[in-house]
């Protein structure tokens, strides 16, 4: 049974919709990330979920159980705030033991429980401690704790790590990982970023304008993206416009782009028909330098385009490439850096790519 589970959730703000028909499922002990752009809907999801909001229409079930008219305190959730929200007059204990003396927790009780949550979060001996004597990343692991000791039926995260710098944030996305994954409890989590998103979540929730773009597990939404949104949000892409002209051969297609090229792609979902877009993971691209293709067919070579070198991006880990291509359209692509020889901007280049690399997805209405 799902610990969360929304049916056709709408939230209205005067004549503005912030969520729009949102039905998804949560299962025991199962994180999900709610992703998604600023203003897509999730930060009012979340808010809904923990009580804070009540939907225009639809229904919000926790353990099976309908919230219609349940305060937070009534939800059993624990919550982390993006700003921590501690109590600066409290030490650390007395902030962990707020909310156990709230619901009922023995008082002999309260002590060992805190030890324990302080333990889990790697704070022991932190007890005593203003939360103006703890850094940024201290002070998301006591608000962690304080929500953890509750025992919830489900953790929800309004953007835990949004506060810190990108090389702590990066550090503590993998002890958060560990203690969610320790405590083995329900958890949703909002998040703009998609790295964030793609290492806690086994289960990420996409959405945008109040909807669900796509779900499913993070690999996934980055191996088979949907629509060019999905996969610019998860990820990064180079993009060809043009049409499909024939099948080449039993599950792929011959794709003419809007500047001449021809690339061999796979099929789309559905019915071949109109126009489409093709996109290719920056990543997912092969370079040989120095060297132009010899004359050959698309079935000897496929998916082999020349060009010259715009300018290289040495980014320690990375090196991106900037590549001009003789049709006119520039892409990039991107190499683990391995002391391999950088081409000086002006160069000619190759770059090549597989079948299964390419996202072929039809346009987007805007309008909509």
């Amino acid at each position: 049974m799902s610990v969360v589970e929304l049916r056709q959730v709408v939230k209205r703000f005067g004549a503005v919709t912030a969520v729009a028909g949102l039905s998804f499922e949560v299962a025991e002990k199962q994180c999900v990330s709610l992703l998604g752009p600023s203003g897509c809907g999730k930060t009012t999801t979340l808010r809904m979920i923990a009580g804070f909001e009540a939907p225009s229409e639809g229904d919000i079930l926790i353990g099976g159980k309908s919230m219609a008219g349940k305060r937070p305190y009534e939800r059993n959730i624990g919550l982390v705030f993006q700003d921590y929200a501690l109590f600066p007059h409290m030490t650390v204990e007395q902030n962990i033991a707020y909310g156990m003396r709230h619901r009922g927790v023995a008082r002999t009780a309260i002590p060992g429980r805190t030890r324990e949550a302080l333990a889990r979060v790697k704070l022991s001996g932190y007890e005593k401690r203003a939360p103006s004597q703890l850094s940024g990343g201290e002070q998301q692991r006591v608000a962690l704790a304080r929500a953890l000791v509750t025992e919830p039926a489900v953790m929800l995260l309004d953007e835990p790590l949004s506060n810190l710098d990108a090389k702590l944030r990066q550090e503590l996305r993998v002890e958060l990982k560990e203690i969610l994954t320790a405590a083995g409890t329900t958890t949703i989590i909002v998040t703009h970023d998609q790295e964030e998103a793609m290492s806690l979540a086994e289960h990420i929730i996409l959405m945008n304008r109040g909807r669900v773009a796509q779900q499913g597990p993070p690999v996934e939404l980055y191996a088979k993206p949907r629509s060019k949104f999905v996969a610019e949000f998860i990820g990064r892409s180079n993009w060809f416009e043009g049409r499909l002209s024939r099948e080449a051969s039993p599950g792929v297609w011959e794709y003419e782009t809007t500047e001449g090229l021809r690339l061999l792609v796979p099929p789309p979902a559905g019915p071949v028909s109109g126009r489409y877009e093709v996109g290719v993971r920056p990543e997912r691209i092969a370079v040989d330098r120095g060297a132009a293709p010899a004359d050959a067919s698309l079935s000897s070579r496929p998916n082999a385009v020349t060009g010259t070198v715009d300018y290289v991006e040495n980014l320690g880990s990375d090196v991106h490439i900037w590549i001009h291509l003789t049709s006119g359209r520039r892409i990039r692509v991107v190499e683990k850096n391995v002391d391999q020889r950088l081409e000086r901007a002006g160069a000619p280049i190759v770059a090549r790519f597989a079948v299964s690399d390419c996202i072929v997805v039809a346009p987007e209405d805007e309008s909509k």
